[in-house]
């Protein structure tokens, strides 16, 4: 868009068809031009960003549904998401990601820390966030790197950076994997300086957003990505139920031992539920009792989630 009378007849074009609620052929006919190159310029006009389209999933709220699901499970709030069960997979996480970036946008302060897990949900949130100011807010990860091969957009470091990135903020990164070889090396690890900086700031969280996993989604690619074969014999007595940030709980959210527990690095739910906002992304069948079990237990305060989900969740 170098040339300065395309630029102008662009943004003629979206004036009138987005503002003036002209027809293609009005405006085609208003210029001069073929109806198809009118088509042709709304196009341009998306893909070079003068007009950007983005649902507002703030005006959809089914009410009676989210104040049921906040009253049960005493929460601060509740951000349900519009799906249809045929609706694929990467089309739910966008929206999430969409309405969970515009809950941030209303409740993240200057100064605040704000933590992030890894995963799609989370990813989906940092790529969906679009920051109505710059802000002065420090972003840190809540748990280390993959043991597997995940694709690296899931990551927390990159979750946390693309967050600070578009914020104008600070991302203080984690150097090392969440789970490690051995109890040793997580005492080495946690002891050094570079840990007790990240462990200060999850001291100091206002908002943290993490997904929820399920061990019945085990066989995943992001799940085998991040811990690659190691929890197969931890799954296998049915106990465990869901996680946050590799943080094992059973159906009354009550914390589960694995073989992991030891060589975990990672913030403890205690410490997350001391946020201001500790606020879970999570959707799916697959998912309804790790979630249960999550607000069960008080690990968090905000649930994003899909209107589908939310009905399985008051279904007892």
């Amino acid at each position: 868009m170098s040339d300065p009378q395309e630029i102008n007849v662009l943004y003629r074009v979206a004036r009138m068809y987005y503002e003036q609620d002209m027809t293609q052929s009005e405006i085609a006919k208003e210029l001069s031009v073929n109806r198809t190159s009118i088509s042709r310029m709304l196009k341009k006009i998306r893909e070079q960003g003068i007009v950007q389209i983005r649902i507002n999933y703030d005006a959809f709220r089914d009410v009676a549904v989210a104040e049921k699901l906040k009253a049960r499970y005493n929460l601060k709030d509740v951000i349900l998401v519009p799906t249809k069960r045929a609706e694929s997979k990467p089309h739910r996480l966008m929206a999430m990601g969409q309405a969970c970036a515009g809950y941030l946008n209303e409740i993240i302060n200057d100064q605040d820390v704000v933590g992030f897990s890894w995963g799609s949900s989370l990813a989906a949130v940092a790529e969906a966030w679009h920051p109505t100011k710059g802000l002065d807010i420090t972003c840190v990860p809540l748990i280390g790197g993959p043991d597997g091969k995940l694709a690296s957009r899931y990551y927390a470091n990159t979750i946390v950076y693309e967050v600070a990135r578009k914020t104008n903020g600070q991302s203080k990164l984690i150097d090392f994997p969440a789970i490690v070889q051995t109890p040793d090396l997580k005492t080495a690890l946690t002891d050094s300086g570079h840990f007790r900086e990240v462990e200060g700031l999850w001291g100091q969280l206002q908002v943290a957003v993490v997904g929820i996993g399920s061990p019945l989604i085990n066989d995943g690619p992001n799940w085998l990505g991040f811990y690659g074969e190691r929890l197969d014999r931890s799954m296998q007595d049915g106990q465990v139920v869901g996680d946050i940030c590799s943080n094992f709980f059973d159906a009354s959210g009550k914390l589960v031992e694995t073989e992991l527990t030891g060589r975990t690095i990672s913030i403890e739910l205690a410490q997350l539920k001391q946020a201001n906002y500790a606020i879970g992304v999570a959707e799916s069948t697959a998912k309804v009792s790790a979630i249960r079990a999550a607000l069960t237990a008080g690990y968090l305060n905000v649930l994003v989630t899909t209107e589908e989900t939310a009905y399985e969740l008051l279904a007892e």
